[in-house]
């Protein structure tokens, strides 16, 4: 390494003495502004008008305030309100019970059958009109109604046939309530047909359709129908009086 000259050396000496003079004010700026700083977020502590529910933490201030709602709380005691409340949720409910039973009542009445219906509903029959092994038909609801005036030798038949074994079981004195009054309805258990009277290999009624033969009881004997002829509900009020509905 060449040696310095007078003048290399007189520049590195004026060098070190700067940087030597400003090392102290740069420590000393960088103190002052720290303090500055210190002091600041002391007095910004000191000051804030925020108060945190959980404590001021000794670490770094809170800005957290919860507002006060005591003016808006009811002067009333708690049981007093309690008392209010109850009673406006029960008259709301009794309201919402009084409208909820008009509204199905309306509906129910607009869903009923009218008069007209239910004129339809049953039919009065004065019995007298029918002689002695006669029948007469009838509209019900739109069906035919066959009512069989029986002799006493129909009746001691339709007793005395042997119904256990017949395609639909069922005793004569399950069909009438008086045994020389018969009442079915006029419809063929089959496909919907109506039997013609006083017909067939067994005294009652056949049905032309498909050759369904029905005993003096209405029981199917003979052909394709499934069950007996079906038996309405009917009343007799009087003794000259029959009631179908």
């Amino acid at each position: 390494m060449p040696p310095l000259t007078a003048s290399s050396a007189s520049s590195l000496a004026r060098a070190c003495t700067r940087q030597t003079l400003a090392l102290p004010r740069t420590l000393a700026v960088t103190t002052s502004a720290q303090q500055l700083r210190a002091k600041s977020s002391s007095e910004t502590a000191q000051t804030s008008s925020f108060d945190s529910p959980f404590g001021r933490s000794k670490e770094s201030p809170s800005t957290l305030k919860i507002p006060n709602f005591g003016k808006y709380a009811s002067p009333r005691n708690a049981t007093s309100n309690k008392v209010f409340s109850y009673f406006v949720a029960g008259s709301m409910g009794l309201i919402t019970a009084v409208g909820a039973k008009a509204t199905v009542q309306d509906f129910l009445v607009n869903m009923s059958a009218s008069a007209d219906v239910l004129a339809q509903a049953k039919v009065e029959i004065g019995l007298n009109s029918i002689p002695e092994g006669k029948n007469v038909i009838i509209k019900w609801r739109g069906k035919p109604v066959f009512i069989r005036h029986r002799t006493a030798s129909e009746i001691a038949e339709a007793e005395n046939t042997n119904w256990e074994g017949l395609r639909d079981p069922q005793p004569d004195s399950d069909r009438v309530k008086k045994p020389e009054w018969l009442v079915m309805l006029g419809v063929c258990t089959h496909l919907g047909c109506v039997p013609i009277g006083e017909s067939g290999d067994f005294g009652g009624w056949f049905c032309p359709c498909h050759g369904s033969h029905y005993d003096i009881s209405g029981r199917i004997r003979k052909g394709p129908a499934p069950l007996n002829l079906e038996v309405p509900q009917y009343d007799f009020p009087t003794e000259d009086t029959l009631v179908i509905g």
